[in-house]
């Protein structure tokens, strides 16, 4: 066999080789090749889209009967549901978010731990992934990060090409500043424990400072919650205790007029107060 061929079966031999280690990484660590999940956009679940369907139809039967005492205005009143659906959705991507950034806070706190022992990078990582396997479930946000960047630097990738990736998918603003600073430390050659010990203990005083925040707003936003809930409990008391007491208000053009005046000025007041007890971060 001459040197052409000899050299075309080395690199035919390599490949295999490489592939099979492939193989057995992806079947160790349970990996299919598909690509990550992008966290920016919030897709419902089964049961998320039954429950939210479900809210919204019961809103839609309370206030059709209260209100304006028709099944008109509950099919009038139905094609709201795609807001209340969009709202539903961002409330729970926001609680996705959270528990997100705590996650992570935890995972490079791990990390920095195991650099701390001598670890080197990837290994404070691999570490860091099974540490963090005794407090989370397999199918969480971070073991499943944890999980793929390991994975991935056993395939001889950049850890910092991993996490600016996980930063832009996750679209938390903390993740994605963490991997613009790993990423200049670890190019400049800088203290990546140092780097990574100061990030974690700025976001954990932010952290610590939102849930100063949200403990102290905790009390006003029951309020608001109590007070959005009251017009309601009293139009249904009115409504089944002396049910003449409403009657003018149904089936003429001025008591449909007044009750959705009066709608429209608790769904603003609604909206404002959900407004104000929100906290953007």
């Amino acid at each position: 066999m001459n040197s052409a061929g000899k050299e075309k079966q080395s690199k035919s031999e390599k490949k295999t080789i490489v592939n099979a280690y492939k193989k057995r990484r992806k079947k160790r660590h349970g990996i299919r090749d598909k690509p990550m999940q992008d966290y920016r956009e919030y897709h419902f679940s089964v049961k998320e889209g039954i429950k939210g369907v479900a809210v919204y139809v019961v809103l839609d039967m309370v206030v059709s009967y209260l209100f304006f005492n028709s099944i008109a205005v509950f099919a009038v009143l139905l094609p709201g549901i795609f807001l209340f659906l969009k709202e539903y959705r961002q409330e729970l991507a926001r609680r996705r978010a959270r528990e997100m950034r705590q996650q992570f806070l935890d995972g490079m706190q791990m990390t920095a731990a195991s650099l701390q022992a001598g670890y080197s990078i990837e290994n404070a990582f691999h570490e860091a992934w099974k540490e963090l396997g005794k407090i989370y479930g397999q199918d969480t946000f971070i073991i499943r990060e944890f999980r793929h960047l390991v994975t991935q630097m056993e395939m001889n990738r950049n850890v910092e090409e991993l996490l600016n990736s996980l930063g832009q998918r996750s679209g938390i603003e903390d993740i994605k500043s963490f991997a613009e600073v790993f990423e200049t430390a670890k190019r400049t050659g800088g203290d990546l424990l140092a780097v990574i010990r100061n990030t974690v203990s700025c976001m954990r005083q932010r952290q610590e400072t939102l849930a100063e925040i949200e403990t102290c707003l905790a009390g006003k936003v029951m309020e608001q919650n109590v007070m959005s809930v009251v017009p309601i409990l009293i139009l249904a008391y009115v409504r089944l205790s002396s049910p003449e007491f409403l009657a003018s208000m149904y089936g003429n053009v001025t008591g449909t007029a007044v009750m959705t005046i009066c709608f429209g000025v608790y769904l603003a007041a609604w909206f404002w107060g959900r407004k104000i007890v929100r906290i953007e971060v």
